[in-house]
This record gives structure tokens, C-alpha cells and sequence, in this order.
């Protein structure tokens, strides 16, 4: 069994403003990690200077602030709390957007000309999401999580944040540095977990994923999570899998022209990363997956899935959930994504971490890193914790 370092956990609270200072300086050096990756790699993917791609993302602060304004205001705390720009923020928490938008020709084009490794669309994290409630679980109770697969050069900028933001309910997340949402579960029993999707939809300025997805995890109730999921038009495709401690869960494929959806089968919902509900309209005749592994992760991941419906405890349901999700069919792509040893480091793939979110107890796990290697571990807060940093707000 590996021995992986632990993925480190902060938390935060406060108005919007302090709580992204005191984010900014506690993951500072994991900020200056992800500038560090993304300077590389997106000037590499699209020519252009860091200076040039920070000025670009600022088409994205009108209309985030319109929606979601304390989130843009938890962004400028960031920046100032890690000691860098705004717009280097902005650019950590759009940059699936900002890359949707400066692909150059269609990927129909690139596709047969490139290798297996540089396969999946750049903008698309790759992901394995499942939800399982009553006799899909085994024990009745609702388990939710995925496996992260993104660039295995930021597995080392990746963190826990825990928000106290009273009113709103709590929120713990699993993100990478410098960003206010991703995937993650609220003190209201609400779960999102989110998987890429690609395709062109059109050039209109749409509202980036990271806010989306905080948005969501910061409503009290389902409807209202639901509502924001639906009503809210997005720059990109996502897939969004969200899940309720009742046992509601439902998987949303959003693009910017529309939202198809999937209801559980016996207790069970496993997404990856093609489209499932339905092809829209706008890709029919012309849509390849934005990584044909998706096609090989999901009838693999939906099989190892079934199993838990034998669980005889809490800590069985762990275990086998565990097996499904370090699944090797088609190494070094797969369920459990390894890099591949001859990609150039900066575009290698690789699941960054696997989480497991009980929302019947409020136990929050993650394997950080390989599945296969390591066991899911207990997060030092539970969903349902009261507020623990008492500083008062500024």
C-alpha cells in the first residue's frame, strides 16, 4: 500500500472578502504551485503570454459578478491573502473556459492526428461520478463521490476547504488552489460532484463551472440547488450529479442551449464524461467523446458499483465502493487513471483523488491519489458539524 501525503485542509469564515484572505494565506504556497502549472501549460497550449491570458479572462467579471458577486469578492480575498494578481485568480477559476475558447481548429480535426495521451479535450476535467441510495448501497444509506481525474502536475496543488458562511450552509470542497468551487457536500445534505463534457456550443459569455457549482453547494435546499443547475446558463457543457441526504439524487447533463437529465436505476447513477441522457442537437451527426475512454469507464464503473448492494456494513460499502473505483480495465486509462509514461509531463492524466461523501452520517473521505493505492480517510469535520472557527466576522 502507498503511503501518500495527506491532502491538506483549511477552513475559513467570515464575510466574503476575509474568508478569501485567510483561504489566500493559508494555501498560498499551493497558489503559487498552480500559477507556477497553468503559466506552463496554457501559454504552451495557446501561444500566448501569462500577461495575455490573465488580461483575456476579465470577460468572465461582468456576469460573475452579476451572479454571484460574493463569490467574485472571495476571489479578491484570495489574491490578496496569497499576494497575486486578481486576475490570476480569475483565470485559476475559469481556466476550463478560457481553454473552451482557444482550442483552435475542431477537435473532429484533431482527434485521429493525435496520440492516445493528448486525447481528451483540454478543457474537460475527466472524472467518474456515482451516487447509490437504498438497496444500491447496500445499507440504505447515500453515498455520493468520484474519482478526479485531471493533469497530474496539479495533484500536488490540490486541498480540502471548508467554508462557515453563516447564513448560507457549510461547505466542504475539493478543489484546486485558488478556487471557490468544484466538487464537494453542505451541512444541508446537499452533494455535487461534476464531470466534463465538451462540444461547441457558440461564443455567448456563459457563467464559468467554478461558480456554478458553488452556488449550488451553497443552497440550503434541493429545489433551490436544482433551480440553479437549470436556470443557470453555463459557458460549458458539465455533467452535475447532484444528491440529496433524503436519497434524491438526479444527474444533470447542462450545456449552454439546454440540461437533459438521468434518474437513478435501482438505486444507482454512474456518469463519466460522454453524453448519456441524450446527444444535443447542436453535436448529432459530427459528437465524439471528449475521450473515448469514457466509453470503457462507465459500463466498468457501473459493474463494480453494483457489488455494494452486498454491503453488510458501513465500512464494507467503503471497501467495495473503493474496488469499483480502482478499477485498471484498459491501464494506464481507466476507472483509475495512471499518467501515461511517454505524454510530456505537462499534459499528462492521471485521477488526482477519489472521494467517498456519506450524506446519511455526514462522513466526508477521500483517497488522495490513486484509489487503487490508497484507502479512502475520514476528514477531520463531518457534513453536519456546527461552525467550528468562531472569529468574528470583520
Amino acid at each position: 500500500m502507498a503511503v501518500m501525503t495527506p491532502i491538506r485542509t483549511i477552513e475559513i469564515s467570515g464575510a466574503p472578502r476575509e474568508r478569501g484572505r485567510r483561504y489566500g494565506e493559508a494555501a498560498a504556497d499551493l497558489i503559487a504551485g498552480s500559477i507556477e502549472y497553468y503559466t506552463e501549460a496554457l501559454t504552451q497550449q495557446t501561444g500566448m503570454s501569462w500577461a495575455g491570458i490573465t488580461d483575456s479572462v476579465s470577460r468572465w467579471v461582468p456576469i460573475s459578478e452579476q451572479i454571484a458577486p460574493h463569490l467574485v469578492e472571495e476571489m479578491r480575498g484570495i489574491a490578496e491573502g496569497a499576494g497575486v494578481a486578481f486576475a490570476e485568480i480569475v483565470t485559476l477559476n475559469v481556466r476550463g473556459e478560457f481553454v473552451y475558447d482557444h482550442q483552435g481548429p475542431s477537435r473532429v480535426t484533431r482527434t485521429a492526428a493525435r496520440a492516445a495521451d493528448d486525447e481528451r479535450d483540454d478543457a474537460v476535467d475527466g472524472c467518474t461520478s456515482f451516487f447509490l441510495t437504498g438497496e444500491g448501497s447496500g445499507t440504505g444509506h447515500t453515498l455520493v463521490g468520484q474519482n478526479w481525474d485531471w493533469r497530474t502536475r496539479t495533484a500536488g496543488t490540490t486541498l480540502i476547504v471548508r467554508v462557515v458562511q453563516d447564513p448560507l450552509p457549510t461547505v466542504i470542497m475539493q478543489v484546486e488552489a485558488g478556487q471557490v468551487g468544484r466538487h464537494g457536500a453542505n451541512s444541508a445534505g446537499i452533494s455535487l460532484n461534476a464531470n466534463g463534457l465538451g462540444g461547441s456550443f457558440g461564443a455567448a459569455v456563459g457563467v464559468p463551472q467554478t461558480l456554478i457549482r458553488r452556488l449550488v453547494l451553497d443552497q440550503g435546499d434541493i429545489a433551490s440547488a436544482l433551480r440553479m443547475l437549470v436556470k443557470t446558463r453555463p459557458h460549458i457543457a458539465s455533467n452535475a450529479l447532484l444528491a440529496d441526504r433524503s436519497g434524491f439524487g438526479i444527474d444533470l447533463e447542462t450545456t449552454p442551449s439546454g440540461v437533459d437529465w438521468i434518474y437513478p436505476e435501482r438505486g444507482v447513477i454512474a456518469h463519466t464524461n460522454h453524453f448519456q441522457a441524450s446527444v444535443p442537437p447542436q453535436l448529432a451527426g459530427s459528437y465524439l467523446p471528449v475521450a473515448a475512454d469514457s466509453l470503457l469507464r462507465l459500463p466498468r464503473v457501473q459493474a463494480g458499483l453494483a457489488a455494494v448492494a452486498r454491503a453488510e456494513n458501513p465500512e464494507h460499502s467503503y471497501a467495495l465502493v473503493r474496488e469499483a473505483m480502482s478499477d485498471h480495465l484498459g491501464f494506464p486509462e481507466g476507472v483509475c487513471t495512471h499518467p501515461h509514461p511517454d505524454s510530456p509531463s505537462v499534459k499528462q492524466w492521471s485521477t488526482l483523488l477519489s472521494s467517498c461523501v456519506d450524506l446519511t452520517t455526514g462522513e466526508y473521505r477521500v483517497a488522495n491519489g490513486f484509489p487503487c493505492e490508497t484507502e479512502y480517510e475520514v476528514l477531520p469535520w463531518n457534513l453536519y458539524d456546527g461552525p467550528h472557527d468562531e472569529l468574528p466576522s470583520p
